[in-house]
């Protein structure tokens, strides 16, 4: 605002000062509100004392005639009251999405090591992101160290470009098997309907090996996206070499004739088991799985157990195709005899029928004992895996048998 200084101080003007206006005041429109009534009125706030006046020269403030000025702020306040009123019903009027909802949510923080209360005291949990990388880093220090791992078959997948792959899980990770590196005798000259038959047989033998724990050499790892192919084929080789080759301190094979080891259960069949020793595969029949009659070895074993074995025989003419023969029996001492004191001549029992063979019923009897029966009361025909009642006529003890008849068959096997 202009100023004017007053040169007379001492003469008052006959017509009332006009009140003091603060600057921020000064913008607003001065109506006739804002002045006094008569020139006799007092101003009690915007007024300065004549001491003042007469000791410090006065300032003057002039009132501009045109309102204009003072009507242009209103303008804008009303527009800007104005636009915020429309944005305001836009806001109220547009739902809001979801994901300006989602965005709006504060993001969870990464939960930190100190933040987990433990069960143990001084113990440490570990997050799943963390179990992933301790696994990863073990597979790759066994991929650089060629070590061993053991995980288990999982699946049986085959590609696009027609080749069948083995997966094995090992702590959450896939880990891709080759065909030609789960077997041993992979043939590599064979071609046309023998090699699609032969690619047949194997993809029988790993649908039944589902579930077993297997041995595997890394062989090639992406630390990108975490993939690794492996070879058992060379898993099995190397054990072979330690333990059929192998020799101890005294200088003897580790695994030699008549030694009991453990074997892992890889496949199981009605009457046959086979098993894992050592990186030799064999297969054990039902008759030396037991000293009782086994009439499915289902009822006993299954894929992924662990079993002693007792080595018979080792065929170490060629490196590469070691052969062995083994069994389960022997490991445990002969109770035949044992359970056929729990029989008594004239004496029935239950019993369940293991084979036929030419007309003659072999049946386990319900106390462990074994028997035999060649003739049957019942109009029916006794089966495989049917509950019959067994009559005891003779107690064989040179070869632990019990002689009898079926008196009547108790439940039939569909």
């Amino acid at each position: 605002m202009p100023r004017k200084k007053t040169e007379e101080l001492a003469v008052m003007p006959e017509a009332p000062a006009l009140p003091v206006v603060p600057e921020e005041a000064a913008e607003q429109p001065v109506t006739e509100e804002c002045l006094p009534e008569t020139a006799a009125d007092p101003v009690v706030e915007d007024t300065v004392p004549t001491e003042s006046v007469l000791a410090e020269p006065a300032e003057v403030v002039t009132v501009p005639e045109d309102p204009q000025p003072s009507e242009k702020p209103k303008r804008t306040v009303r527009k800007r009251t104005a636009a915020k009123k429309t944005v305001e019903v836009e806001k109220q009027a547009t739902p809001p999405t979801e994901d300006a909802a989602a965005s709006a949510e504060p993001a969870p923080a990464a939960v930190q090591q100190r933040d987990i209360l433990t069960l143990d005291a001084r113990g440490e949990a570990e997050t799943q992101a963390q179990m992933e990388d301790i696994i990863w880093h073990e597979i790759h220090n066994a991929y650089r160290t060629r070590r061993m791992l053991s995980g288990m078959l999982s699946g049986i997948e085959r590609t696009e470009a027609g080749k069948t792959i083995a997966i094995v899980d090992y702590k959450g990770f896939r880990i891709v098997i080759p065909l030609k590196e789960m077997v041993l005798d992979f043939p590599a000259d064979m071609y046309g309907a023998d090699y699609n038959e032969m690619i047949l047989r194997h993809q029988k033998i790993l649908n039944k090996m589902l579930g077993a724990e297997v041995d595997l050499m890394v062989k090639g790892i992406d630390a990108k996206s975490r993939t690794v192919v492996a070879s058992r084929k060379d898993a099995m080789l190397k054990k072979q070499q330690i333990y059929y080759f192998g020799k101890d301190s005294d200088g003897q094979y580790r695994i030699y004739d008549g030694r009991v080891v453990e074997a892992r259960v890889i496949a199981v069949a009605e009457q046959v088991v086979r098993v894992e020793v050592f990186g030799v595969e064999t297969s054990i029949l039902a008759r030396d799985l037991s000293w009782d009659w086994i009439g499915d070895a289902h009822d006993r074993y299954a894929v992924g157990d662990k079993t002693l074995v007792r080595v018979l025989e080792i065929d170490r003419t060629e490196p590469e195709r070691i052969r062995i023969k083994a069994d389960i029996k022997s490991v445990s001492g002969n109770s035949k005899n044992d359970n056929l004191q729990k029989c008594r001549i004239q004496g029935k029992y239950a019993g369940k029928v293991t084979h036929i063979h030419k007309g003659v019923v072999y049946i386990r009897l319900s106390n462990g004992a074994n028997a035999i029966a060649h003739s049957c009361y019942d109009r029916r025909r006794p089966g495989r895996k049917d509950d019959v009642s067994f009559a005891v006529t003779h107690l064989d003890e040179e070869h632990g048998v019990a002689l009898g008849i079926i008196t009547r068959i108790i439940k039939q096997h569909v």
